[in-house]
């Protein structure tokens, strides 16, 4: 078992993660972590958006969260972008890399790739 003082600086540790995921903000990144997400690599996703929006300093602008089966599993791993007054973006067959390029063009520098989004990905 860990000490008091273990845990605290565990909590203290990951205590941005978790606030950043809870939050209410202007852009919303959910990320699709069903099963058949998760097993298309779903969850180093979410962890690199996560890590990404900490590092641009993004935390009080834009919420990262994941939801349940978002219902395009031949497309997985799934983000959608949500703005208020703007359309919804949907990325799919995402990856860490494509997360981070997200990050900094889309959430940061507020131009959507359109090359990742469903749109370009329908068969």
């Amino acid at each position: 078992m860990k000490s008091l003082a273990e845990l605290q600086a565990i909590r203290e540790k990951m205590k941005d993660k978790v606030v950043l995921r809870e939050g209410s903000s202007d852009i919303r990144v959910v990320v699709g972590m069903a099963t058949c997400g998760i097993a298309a690599g779903a969850r180093p996703v979410l962890n690199t958006f996560v890590e990404e929006v900490n590092r641009l300093g993004l935390t009080d602008k834009v919420t990262v969260s994941q939801t349940g089966c978002i219902g395009i599993c031949q497309f997985e791993p799934v983000v959608e972008v949500f703005e208020a007054g703007k359309e919804k973006v949907t990325y799919v067959k995402m990856t860490p890399e494509k997360a981070k390029d997200v990050a900094e063009i889309h959430l940061h520098g507020g131009k959507v790739i359109n090359e990742y989004t469903i749109s370009n990905n329908e068969a």
